[in-house]
């Protein structure tokens, strides 16, 4: 898979999280478990996706409308927590 492997998935992650980091707050998960978690699961669906979508370009779009979608609903979450003055601004 090329540079997509678990580890520098991991590395890569924790990199753009050390520049954005996520506040876990009081909940009750494993910071490093939690990753690991999300980064198998997208090198599993990338495998699967690979195998049924075998044209990059297509691939990339559709990664990239689920980044954006998932941008979105971050920023939305967000916002509502603001209004109802559970996060600071």
């Amino acid at each position: 898979m090329d540079m997509l492997n678990r580890e520098s998935l991991l590395c890569l992650m924790e990199d753009v999280e050390s520049e954005d980091p996520i506040d876990y707050a009081d909940l009750p998960f494993d910071e490093s478990n939690l990753r690991e978690l999300i980064v198998d699961s997208l090198l599993e669906r990338e495998l699967v996706f690979r195998a049924e979508e075998p044209d990059e370009a297509k691939r990339m779009l559709v990664y990239l409308a689920a980044t954006a979608r998932l941008t979105l609903e971050n920023m939305v979450l967000h916002a509502r927590l603001l209004r109802a003055g559970l996060e600071d601004a």
